[in-house]
């Protein structure tokens, strides 16, 4: 438990939304400006005050950064989870915005892999700079682990889960696709791919117009929010890590199973 309240819970209680009914109707106002499809996804009671306590290892889940720095646009998510020293009765002041959230690399010094465009220390830094909208409204293909496999239990293990929790999540995100899916043309119906593999879980790939490649690994004791992102440009010759990603992504895709619809 921290010894002090942390930046959420002060902001909070200055707005009077530190009660978990209150709290829920903000973040659904927030969610339909973000993302219609985020509203109602409020945390729980049990999960709420939790976030309030400080008694968190890590950051809540992507979408629940998302509302929050929606709710507060001052603070990043790892802002709003640190102890406040000034106490309870006195709102924080907003941190000075910082320069640059990525490390750019534009010419590398030494022979090897140039297709690295930028480096994020966590994914909800990513998120700042490429919302998804950017990533997937032109997406055909999408892989999930196994929500009723062996290895989604072995990393919720890993994350220190509840069992079925990263379950539970992988199969709205499933469901929420399929129903996107249902509301496309018959032409664009055919086009969208969806599949499950069960397998270990080493990274998150995302490939964007065959160009771009977001890569993430997934870290012991880590949630997958907390890792590293890297983001890979496609050079003209081959050999980069753009190239290895690729064939990761292509050879999981290839030995996955189809998702009945």
């Amino acid at each position: 438990m921290a010894e002090k309240p942390i930046v959420l819970k002060v902001l909070l209680r200055q707005r009077h939304l530190q009660g978990h009914t209150a709290f829920c109707k903000e973040y659904d106002k927030v969610a339909k400006r973000v993302d219609q499809e985020l509203t109602g996804s409020w945390p729980s009671k049990a999960q709420f005050y939790r976030w309030l306590s400080g008694d968190l290892r890590g950051l809540p889940y992507a979408h629940h950064c998302r509302i929050l720095e929606s709710m507060f646009p001052d603070w990043k998510a790892e802002q709003l989870f640190q102890a406040h020293s000034g106490g309870i009765e006195f709102v924080p002041e907003p941190p000075p915005k910082l320069a640059q959230a990525t490390i750019k690399v534009s010419t590398p010094p030494v022979e090897g892999p140039a297709d690295i465009s930028a480096v994020y220390t966590t994914r909800s830094e990513f998120m700042h700079q490429m919302p998804p909208h950017q990533l997937f409204d032109g997406a055909h293909k999408s892989l999930f682990l196994d929500p009723h496999g062996e290895f989604i239990k072995l990393r919720e293990k890993e994350e220190s889960h509840p069992d079925g929790v990263l379950s539970t999540l992988t199969t709205l995100n499933m469901q929420a696709l399929q129903r996107l899916q249902a509301r496309l043309s018959p032409e664009a119906h055919a086009r969208l791919k969806i599949r499950t593999y069960d397998e270990v879980v080493r990274f998150n790939i995302t490939i964007v117009d065959d160009i771009t490649c977001v890569v993430q690994p997934y870290l012991p004791d880590a949630r997958g929010v907390e890792s590293p992102t890297l983001v890979l440009e496609k050079r003209d010759e081959r050999g980069g890590l753009f190239d290895t990603f690729t064939q990761v992504f292509t050879s999981m895709w290839t030995r996955a199973q189809e998702v009945a619809e």
